[in-house]
């Protein structure tokens, strides 16, 4: 399989959004995809208008003993994903500082093809969530704002990628969305003109702002079934294919066990 973590190093840059659409898109491009929510927010179900009331997902899996291939569902997208589900959140997290690599068995022991892309759903800065992810996943796609506040955490989220991914022979590479830019405001023109000159070739992305976005979450939708149409949605699918790119680089040799 070939894993990507989607990070953030503060709240509110819209990561969940991101993940989900990028899965539909990798899903649409004839990818299998799997979503693994590793935020105890269980904001994904929301995005593929899964089940609100279902207490199932990895924590409570994680907890009983169970598979987790037991624990997914089949999003109408066709991506398959896998819920946070009903908060176990100490002992799962426990858990977690215990065992460096929990993560890493619970993916290999779901039997998934080496073709599969996982995309893994964070929460925003240093947890043991965080650290989970970034240690299995072959590309960290980290979604920051245009803004001066996210850009003063970038560095923070750089330490963590080299702390946890830089000398890894499996990972392939650190890049970046820089999501909900606003044309019409110089301060976001400015810091993404910044960001642009920084990140060279580790940009994946530009993601406009689209009221499109939000109506789509509204209605329990992805963005590329809500709007297709959309600037948001052009642009996403442009990181999906930026992606799918990166990841064709990746040998099944090197996918997890």
């Amino acid at each position: 399989m070939k894993a990507v973590a989607v990070v953030s190093p503060k709240g509110g840059v819209g990561k969940t959004t991101v993940t989900v659409n990028l899965a539909v898109a990798l899903r649409q491009a004839g990818h299998a995809v799997l979503v693994v929510d590793l935020d105890p927010q269980s904001a994904l179900r929301l995005h593929f208008n899964l089940d609100l009331t279902q207490a199932g997902g990895l924590a409570r899996s994680t907890a009983d003993g169970t598979r987790w291939r037991e624990a997914c569902v089949m999003s109408d997208a066709g991506v398959a994903v896998l819920p946070f589900g009903e908060d176990e959140r100490d002992a799962l997290e426990a858990r977690l500082q215990h065992d460096g690599g929990w993560l890493r068995a619970q993916l290999a022991s779901m039997g998934l093809a080496a073709e599969t892309v996982v995309l893994i759903d964070t929460p925003p800065g240093a947890s043991a969530y965080l650290r989970q992810a970034l240690a299995v996943a072959q590309l960290a796609l980290v979604v920051t704002l245009p803004d001066a506040s996210s850009y003063a955490t970038l560095p923070g989220m750089e330490k963590l990628l080299q702390h946890y991914c830089a000398g890894r022979p499996d990972f392939l590479a650190s890049a970046y969305v820089i999501n909900q830019m606003e044309a019409t405001r110089q301060l976001s023109r400015d810091v993404g003109e910044l960001l642009r000159a920084e990140l060279g070739a580790r940009l994946a992305g530009v993601v406009h702002q689209d009221a499109a976005v939000g109506e789509a979450v509204a209605f329990r939708r992805s963005l590329l079934e809500y709007a297709p149409d959309s600037q948001a949605c052009r642009d996403l699918q442009a990181c999906a294919l930026w992606l799918d790119a990166r990841l064709r680089t990746v040998a099944a040799g090197q996918g997890l066990a």
